[in-house]
């Protein structure tokens, strides 16, 4: 069975540009908290921790597709603002792999990206292969490639 990831990740004030929307270098940042929650905690949990020892970026492509605010309408005393953002695998190769993402502002796409990301064996400091453990890991959330 395939499926997205779904990660909801809180928006912080030192988001924010001088326009009051999160500044554009920082969906990065959100995108690398979703991919970590995936390759860390949810490989962990799947037995699988060899991806938390060393995956490195090879590429990133973001589209912004509309501004995200702070939003302090859905922010209350207990929580920060969030977005939902969904990320499943849209390619697995013998050394590589791609993550793409959607970036959900409530309901509203805001964004879209993708990171091609390479294991790392870093005791030598080179890319390694995709183990049969980790490829197993990764398929459970291989979809194909989103829109462009």
């Amino acid at each position: 069975m395939t499926e997205r990831f779904v990660y909801h990740c809180a928006l912080r004030w030192s988001d924010l540009d001088a326009y009051g929307h999160v500044n554009n270098a920082r969906f990065l940042t959100l995108y690398e908290e979703a991919r970590v929650a995936l390759m860390f905690a949810g490989g962990r949990a799947w037995g699988v921790g060899s991806l938390a020892d060393g995956v490195v970026i090879r590429r990133h492509e973001v589209d912004y597709l509309r501004p995200v605010d702070y939003a302090l309408g859905r922010a209350s005393a207990e929580a920060a603002p969030t977005v939902r953002i969904e990320l499943w695998i849209s390619e697995i190769r013998a050394s590589r792999f791609t993550v793409d993402y959607e970036l959900y502002d409530g309901e509203v796409l805001a964004s879209r990206a993708r990171s091609v990301l390479v294991p790392f064996d870093l005791s030598r400091q080179m890319p390694r292969r995709i183990s049969d453990e980790e490829r197993q890991f990764l398929s459970r959330y291989a979809l194909p490639a989103g829109p462009a």
